[in-house]
């Protein structure tokens, strides 16, 4: 496998984030490194996916056509582009603090994932922290499909451990209409998470799991807002 290639690095608010590109042969794939921590590339896109249509399916029937979805975090632009394929999202924002990733997929490296969705004109690019956007935006959403760490276990800085407690689910269910679902990826399975979703308020709790090649499974977390 040969090294990785650094194509951008850059100092921001919240730290280092930098692209990378990977050849191993027959294909290329990108990477994104926060704060010296993996973050995503594009070698698998699953899991991505199974957070955006989790959402969905969980939403109920009768709300599915004509749904609005947040998702945090566009990272290599899996979600986003997986849910501009599937019509039945009315509105599509996705929330993105780091400036340089936008510039990524905005003519950059990763226009080819994502060009298509982003001149979808359902979508609409929020340059701004999630956490901060939770807290003070009067949106609201049918579905937060949040991916902006490794997990609620394994955050990118420390200011995001505060979207997966008490104060941070307050923030998800604000802004989520009454039936809406909040779709949490991660690493790993936290059962301490599930219980904080729980004692949030959130109804039908539950963990759908995809399998990696090695070690424990990605998985996504679910919770519904009661209607």
């Amino acid at each position: 496998m040969n090294s990785p290639v650094t194509l951008d690095r850059r100092e921001g608010p919240y730290g280092e984030v930098v692209l990378r590109r990977r050849d191993t042969g027959d294909r290329t794939d990108f990477e994104i490194i926060a704060n010296g921590t993996f973050l995503m590339d594009t070698s698998d896109g699953r899991s991505e996916r199974l957070l955006v249509d989790a959402a969905m399916e969980a939403l109920p029937e009768h709300a599915r056509v004509g749904a609005s979805v947040l998702i945090g975090g566009l990272g290599v632009g899996f979600s986003l582009a997986h849910a501009a394929a599937d019509p039945r999202w009315r509105r599509i924002a996705v929330a993105e603090r780091e400036g340089a990733i936008i510039d990524w997929h905005r003519g950059g490296p990763l226009a080819s994932l994502s060009g298509r969705a982003l001149a979808d004109e359902r979508t609409v690019i929020l340059h701004t922290d999630l956490v901060a956007y939770l807290e003070t935006s009067s949106d609201t959403y049918d579905a937060l499909c949040l991916d902006i760490d490794n997990g609620p276990d394994w955050t990118v800085t420390e200011d995001n451990e505060s979207l997966y407690g008490t104060r941070g689910l307050a923030s998800c269910a604000a802004r989520l209409n009454p039936g809406g679902v909040l779709a949490v990826w991660s690493a790993r399975p936290s059962a301490d998470f599930e219980e904080s979703l729980r004692n949030a308020g959130f109804s039908g709790v539950r963990t759908e799991e995809v399998a990696v090649a090695r070690g424990v499974p990605d998985v996504v977390h679910l919770g519904i807002r009661p209607a």
